[in-house]
């Protein structure tokens, strides 16, 4: 279980407003119906540098907010701009995946609403001694929780051959994923892999001139390696279960996902829900059978021209959204 922090750093004010939350009126538009009820609560799953956060505790004036995070300097950094609101949140460091526990510990049997920003945040993007961007030299960490788990670069160093094309592929959908694999092994016969540039200089030379034209060879590989050394699909599939679970009756919850593998996952669960699960042929839908959810939006929701144009990090977003209808059979 993780802490309540205290005492961010006096540069995480400054940084924090850096950030842009994505689709933030169209999130307060969904989740408002739910959260506008007395005493709701409102669980950010992602609460990053707290701009959603923000956004909703000064909308939703008997709003509770629960906000999780693994990246404690992100954890910071909202406690400091939170500041005005401390006496209604609680910011916990912990892996969205461990919802239902911190909510047990908490007290807290059901929630209103639940949000998810998925995928890496601007800070994690913007630090240049995190690892995460191909476009920045940095150590090959890309730990979201920087205090514990492996390193991109001891994946790098350990993982063999086949194990790398995996991950690769699995994770980047690469298709030069088994090339890739197989000039890092070689590579690390001499030396060790431990900076983004040097990732970078071997993906570039690896991957054949017409294909370069195609787009970065390392934006897909940067993306797997982040996803491998964070788990993050794993914790996904975790999350959402238990975040449905503890929606109420007319709770609702907003995911906003940057890559088809999260939206993925998100559609599979959000859609299964939607669905009744009445036998063909049964005359009488059973009310045990009818659908737990109701989708608020069709399809996955893309971000406004006007919003991609302005914030280029919303340009890959895809937002899904659904309400709970009953109470599970």
């Amino acid at each position: 279980m993780g802490i309540r922090l205290r005492g961010p750093s006096p540069l995480a004010m400054a940084d924090t407003d850096l950030h842009t939350p994505v689709l933030l009126e169209r999130c307060i538009e969904l989740l408002a119906p739910a959260l506008e009820r007395p005493g709701a609560v409102l669980v950010d799953a992602t609460l990053g540098l707290g701009g959603h956060a923000e956004a909703f505790l000064a909308r939703f004036p008997d709003l509770h907010l629960v906000g999780l995070d693994r990246d404690t300097a992100a954890l910071a950094h909202s406690e400091a701009r939170l500041a005005a609101y401390s006496a209604r949140t609680d910011l916990v460091h912990t892996v969205y995946d461990r919802i239902r526990p911190v909510l047990d510990e908490l007290g807290i049997d059901e929630v209103a609403g639940v949000l998810f920003d998925l995928g890496v945040s601007s800070m994690q993007l913007d630090r240049d001694d995190r690892g995460f961007s191909y476009s920045r030299d940095a150590p090959l960490d890309m730990r979201m929780d920087a205090s514990q788990g492996v390193t991109a670069a001891e994946i790098l160093a350990t993982a063999d051959e086949r194990e790398l094309t995996r991950i690769f592929r699995e994770y980047g959908e690469e298709k030069l994923a088994a090339r890739y694999a197989r000039r890092i092994v070689q590579h690390r016969q001499t030396a060790p892999l431990t900076t983004s540039r040097e990732l970078v200089d071997l993906l570039q030379a690896a991957t054949p001139a017409a294909q370069q034209r195609a787009g970065h060879p390392a934006k897909r590989v940067f993306q797997a390696l982040r996803i491998e050394v964070n788990r993050e699909l794993a914790a996904l599939e975790a999350a959402l279960p238990q975040a449905l679970d503890a929606l109420a009756v007319g709770g609702r919850i907003v995911v906003l996902a940057y890559q088809s593998l999260e939206d993925r996952i998100v559609k599979h669960e959000l859609q299964g829900r939607a669905r009744s699960t009445a036998p063909r042929g049964l005359p009488v839908e059973l009310p045990q059978h009818r659908p737990e959810l109701r989708l608020l939006v069709r399809g996955a929701e893309l971000a406004p021209d006007e919003e991609r144009a302005r914030n280029p990090r919303a340009i890959p977003v895809r937002l899904r959204a659904a309400e709970r209808l009953r109470e599970a059979a």
